[in-house]
């Protein structure tokens, strides 16, 4: 017996895994049990875990080779594979993939709770796959031939105070763009998702006004209510997503209060479509592409 438990947190997405203790050594038959629950359920969340930032990011780690730093955002001083969530300067209240404006965007994602605000401040997922399996034949058989142009320039939230500022001017600051297929086939399990979010600009070969009916049909079937789990924060908990068939939000109703997460991500691979092809960099600063710089 392992003694870990899966505790499902929604129909089609989300679990909670209890009787582990992640500043601790996991063995590999523990953290097999733990890989598998986050293919099946897409993001996992673990309760009361007291770790420090090498703690996550040796955990991170399991699944893959870590982000050495975000091509566009703030990381801690003394760890640049830590990334600062910090509300005072930024709030991530719109859908999105993790860096999917870039060719290789993030594997997975672990956030870890540092500061809390006494409410608000909750973190949703969304499963794409889901998003896919909910659509109708006919509209499959139409996102099934579709790439998507993902730019950092699509969507950043003004905060409207002067470090918001800030950070938004520095996430501007450069300009990158990705094709990716609307589409996009799991590369450990197979399964077809929606890969779509807020920097999913246009699609390849539509002009932006052709293009957002049609993203926005296709991202309403992602957004479904019974594709999304929602958590509720409490100081030690630990959560990882699959950034390759999730969105993810953060909700920003914590008024003037501090939010303060760890993020770590895991570097992924080039997106691949159901016809093989692999997505392509339309534009990006050499120096800075996360997954290249990573």
């Amino acid at each position: 017996m392992s003694g870990i438990g899966i505790r499902r947190i929604g129909g089609r997405i989300g679990a909670e895994i209890t009787g582990i203790d992640l500043s601790a050594t996991i063995s590999d038959q523990l953290f097999s049990e733990i890989k598998k629950a986050f293919l099946d359920h897409k993001v996992l969340f673990f309760r009361d875990q007291e770790i420090s930032d090498e703690q996550q990011l040796a955990f991170a780690g399991r699944f893959g080779p870590l982000t050495h730093r975000h091509p566009l955002m703030r990381t801690a001083e003394q760890s640049p594979q830590v990334l600062v969530v910090d509300g005072e300067d930024q709030r991530a209240n719109h859908w999105h993939c993790d860096i999917s404006f870039t060719q290789t965007p993030s594997l997975g994602t672990s956030l870890r709770s540092v500061v809390l605000p006494p409410y608000g401040g909750d973190t949703l997922v969304t499963s794409g796959a889901a998003g896919y399996r909910d659509l109708p034949a006919e509209l499959r058989e139409i996102a099934d031939r579709l790439w998507a142009v993902h730019t950092n320039r699509a969507e950043q939230p003004r905060l409207g105070t002067e470090r918001g500022d800030e950070v938004r001017r520095a996430f501007l600051a450069k300009r990158f763009e990705t094709a990716h297929p609307v589409v996009r086939v799991h590369p450990e399990t197979g399964e077809p998702a929606l890969f779509l979010g807020g920097f999913a600009q246009r699609l390849v070969g539509m002009t932006l006004r052709e293009s957002r009916p049609i993203i926005d049909v296709l991202q309403s079937y992602a957004l479904r209510p019974e594709n999304q789990v929602r958590w509720n924060w409490r100081p030690g908990d630990v959560l990882i997503f699959d950034n390759r068939c999730t969105q993810h939000y953060g909700v920003d109703d914590y008024d003037g209060h501090r939010r303060l997460l760890h993020r770590v991500s895991v570097t992924g691979d080039v997106p691949v479509g159901l016809d093989g092809k692999r997505s392509y960099t339309i534009q990006a600063d050499e120096r800075d592409e996360e997954g290249q710089e990573t």
